[in-house]
């Protein structure tokens, strides 16, 4: 049987809802790991234009998510370009209305809501519509509850929920988890993780460990 090709669009040929987001990806500054994929009733070729927001290239931040991450439909990634400056009285971006207040207008004020690039570890599930605000990073084996609004960087194999999201429970013990981003199976080669499925999946650390 053929290895699975992260550059298909779409995994499964009978259901055109669900893509791999990196052969869709146009953006120099947006980065998608193999096999990530976007689930959307209307298609996964508008994840760019639906998903990721105020993504304004003169502002150059990045969005990179990991390998073997599941993205539901409507998540949201937004970007730095949504921020206003907050350090005066109105947030208002004068400059958009041209004349005497664009010329006013202090192009390097828009740079102080900047709060870097969004960082998706690997094997990270987004619920529906979840939200991830600028400049966040998400760990590895983290999940992000449908709705969730997420404005603080959430540990790996954390569950988040809720607006803000807080952590509602760890997926495993601390031992447990470092034990996992130790093994990192997601850099594996495809076909050593196809021959191992089944304990990627499970629940036993040792055999996993021992996986060859």
């Amino acid at each position: 049987m053929p290895l699975p090709d992260p550059n298909t669009i779409h995994p499964m040929p009978d259901q055109k809802r669900c893509g791999f987001l990196k052969p869709l990806v146009t953006r120099p500054t947006i980065e998608i790991g193999d096999f990530t994929y976007y689930d959307d009733p209307l298609g996964p070729e508008r994840f760019e234009e639906q998903c990721v927001l105020y993504h304004f290239e003169f502002i150059g931040d990045r969005l990179v998510i990991g390998r073997f991450c599941a993205i539901a439909a409507d998540t949201r990634f937004i970007m730095n370009g949504a921020n206003h400056d907050m350090r005066g009285f109105s947030t208002y971006p004068f400059g958009i209305l041209g004349g005497d207040a664009r010329a006013a207008w202090d192009d390097g004020s828009v740079e102080a809501g900047f709060r870097g690039d969004t960082i998706v570890g690997n094997d990270v599930w987004f619920g529906t519509e979840a939200m991830v605000l600028p400049g966040i990073t998400i760990g590895d084996g983290a999940i992000v509850a449908a709705r969730a609004v997420v404005s603080r960087d959430v540990p790996p194999y954390a569950i988040v929920a809720g607006n803000p999201a807080r952590v509602v429970r760890m997926r495993f013990d601390e031992a447990t988890v470092s034990r996992l981003l130790a093994v990192a199976w997601w850099h594996w080669p495809i076909d050593r993780i196809m021959r191992n499925v089944d304990t990627i999946a499970g629940v036993d650390i040792e055999k996993l460990e021992a996986a060859s």
